[in-house]
């Protein structure tokens, strides 16, 4: 069910953000907006900012300059009752590796007034098959799914998603993909930040290009591969052929071809997927490092504390 919220103003807005590490600087007049119950995708190499900007988001991190709002609040100063309206996916490391999966799902649930049901969650994510077992005897993987479902389970209006599907089994992928379309439409923001290029043709919305602390391109899949081919200024006419018998696609092809060429045009056939996205991007990356990049930026890492022995009885 939704729930009552503004539906007008964005879950995510950053304006003109700028944070350095020493010399180093992480985001550089950094942009962007995330809407509710959309998909948004951030994506660029590793160092180009998305973690930091992520950080910033969730009051990890102050920004030197600029302003963020998260639901309509400053992240840094938001109440405990705003931040329990944010899902964060942590990467490892901050999971109570004392804690039996289960445990650990069930402790984060009841730390929420209405959270999804820890059973039906734990099923459909598959964490009941190894429920029992200790969080530090999990597989990389297994520590992804529950990740997800600790960021998921108190029904959050805007959650991060930090590589959701990496090192799943396609069975699983294809879960994780279902869920996480489940909840955008319920009215949830997602962002989520991935290298998988399925996942992010599959599941966004919109999509944010982040190089050096700065959005590169900005908007649907196909607006970002088409801008991306046009930018020598030449026109880019689409057109989207439906219902046709695979067995004469390729005289089709041929015609179209042979229509082009009197027309002296050039004819890409593509299919907007996954390969030509990831063509974009590294288009991007080399335009935006020429020569080879120095070391990545380290910030700050999220932590969660772990809950005690006691705690989780």
């Amino acid at each position: 069910m939704v729930r009552a919220m503004d539906h007008h103003s964005p879950a995510l807005v950053a304006d003109d953000l700028t944070l350095s590490y020493g010399s180093v600087r992480a985001l550089d007049g950094l942009s962007l907006t995330a809407e509710r119950g959309a998909v948004t995708a951030l994506l660029g190499s590793n160092g180009a900012g998305k973690t930091t900007a992520i950080s910033c988001a969730t009051g990890l991190l102050r920004p030197d300059a600029g302003t963020v709002r998260v639901l309509g609040a400053d992240p840094w100063r938001s109440s405990p009752e705003h931040r329990a309206r944010v899902g964060v996916m942590i990467q490892d490391g901050g999971l109570a590796s004392g804690a039996s999966a289960m445990q650990l799902l069930r402790y984060g649930a009841s730390l929420h007034a209405d959270p999804l049901d820890v059973v039906e969650v734990a099923e459909h994510l598959g964490i009941d098959t190894f429920g029992r077992t200790l969080v530090r005897r999990l597989s990389g993987g297994q520590r992804q799914r529950l990740a997800l479902a600790l960021a998921i389970i108190g029904r959050p209006d805007l959650v991060f998603l930090d590589e959701p599907t990496a090192g799943m089994d396609p069975s699983i992928r294809r879960r994780v993909r279902e869920l996480i379309r489940g909840l955008a439409r319920t009215g949830t923001a997602v962002v989520l930040t991935t290298h998988l290029m399925d996942d992010v043709v599959g599941l966004a919305d919109a999509v944010r290009v982040i190089s050096h602390g700065r959005v590169l391109a900005s908007g649907s899949v196909q607006d970002v591969i088409s801008s991306h081919r046009s930018a020598d200024g030449a026109l880019v006419l689409q057109a989207t052929a439906t219902g046709v018998d695979p067995r004469v696609a390729p005289a089709l092809e041929a015609d179209l071809r042979a229509a082009a060429a009197r027309h002296g045009a050039q004819l890409e056939i593509t299919s907007g997927g996954a390969a030509d996205l990831e063509s974009v991007l590294l288009d991007l990356m080399d335009q935006e490092h020429p020569s080879a990049p120095g070391p990545d930026p380290v910030g700050p890492a999220a932590s969660v504390t772990a809950p005690s022995e006691q705690e989780l009885r």
